[in-house]
């Protein structure tokens, strides 16, 4: 007893927030993973967006250094995520989702790989699919897979998936490498780094909101990597589908968001009309999808209305954004596209 008090008073402390919306089941399988992670100083916020289930509390009560914190709304992953970072004291937090589970020493990868560096301000586990990992196959998840990169111009990729889907883990990925974004599944931060920039937007929801934050935190010169020691199986698909007109609607509203938020000024004017035209291809593509192809092409244009309504507030994130700049996009894009999409093919 006496060495594990000793062992969570030299250990940096870290609070799991979990953002939690009416998946009971899920939320307890998450817990019972967690209660097995072998870190002495690790705290869980399960934060209810918007829920009224009563008996949730005895729940949360029911595992190690965790509590609940309720909304009186439904604030999205971004809301809730950003609810429990402020009610956190914690030297570091992770994002997590519910339908996840765990490897025991998934979080004492994390800080070690953490505290190598000063300039590090998140990390991303490697994650793999939950349901194949249950049949003895290990598979990379498509959210965020073995580290989360993003191209010339915008579009998100991942190493470990590639255009047709997703690479079975065969070791290719076991070194840390710095990366562009940390997945939202699992995504570790420094806790007053993200306070320093303001949490997630939550004007995103859901969707591409940790891209947009591992974005300004290199713009403001921190580094971002995978840590492949560290193992977290996600279930993938379970609080939004793929391939959803809603799904289809967050990924091009956030995207071209982030990218009106986060990209320079030279960048931006070439960037916006070509997004557009290839935005307005994407569109015809879906009408073609059966069912609910018009459905499908009707998010793109409503994401882009979306987008031109709220310009005004945009822009006013833009200038808070680039204020905090100090690294140029020569740096952060150092690749060329075609490269990219060899390797993403």
């Amino acid at each position: 007893m006496h060495a594990l008090d000793n062992a969570e008073r030299h250990s940096p402390s870290v609070d799991i927030i979990i953002p939690y919306y009416r998946r009971r089941d899920m939320l307890e399988r998450c817990l019972d993973s967690l209660e097995q992670t072998r870190y002495p100083s690790m705290g869980i916020i399960v934060v209810d967006n918007g829920g009224t289930e009563a008996g949730l509390i005895f729940l949360v009560k029911r595992y190690r250094n965790a509590r609940l914190l309720r909304l009186a709304e439904n604030r999205g992953y971004a809301g809730g995520c950003n609810a429990g970072l402020k009610s956190s004291t914690a030297d570091y937090v992770v994002f997590m989702n519910d339908d996840t589970e765990h490897d025991p020493l998934w979080l004492e990868q994390l800080v070690r790989a953490v505290s190598e560096d000063d300039h590090i301000s998140a990390l991303q586990p490697k994650i793999l699919a939950l349901k194949p990992y249950k049949k003895g196959k290990k598979i990379f998840d498509y959210a965020g897979a073995a580290g989360g990169m993003i191209d010339r111009l915008g579009y998100p990729w991942c190493l470990g998936r590639t255009f047709s889907g997703v690479e079975p883990d065969k070791g290719q990925y076991e070194s840390g490498q710095d990366i562009f974004w940390a997945s939202g599944v699992a995504m570790f931060v420094q806790r007053a780094v993200a306070e320093e920039l303001g949490g997630f937007d939550e004007d995103f929801f859901m969707q591409m909101e940790e891209i947009d934050l591992s974005w300004r935190m290199k713009l403001a010169g921190y580094r971002v990597r995978s840590v492949p020691s560290s193992v977290v199986l996600h279930e993938g698909g379970a609080s939004l589908p793929g391939g959803s007109a809603e799904k289809i609607y967050f990924n091009h509203r956030n995207n071209v968001a982030m990218l009106l938020k986060n990209l320079g000024a030279a960048r931006l004017l070439w960037v916006i009309p070509l997004r557009l035209l290839l935005d307005l291809a994407a569109a015809l593509f879906y009408i073609t999808q059966f069912p609910g192809g018009l459905k499908k092409s009707g998010a793109v244009f409503r994401a882009w209305s979306c987008n031109i309504r709220s310009i005004a507030a945009i822009m006013k994130k833009r200038r808070t954004v680039q204020s905090l700049r100090v690294v140029g996009d020569r740096t952060i894009f150092c690749h060329s596209p075609l490269s990219l999409i060899a390797r993403r093919g």
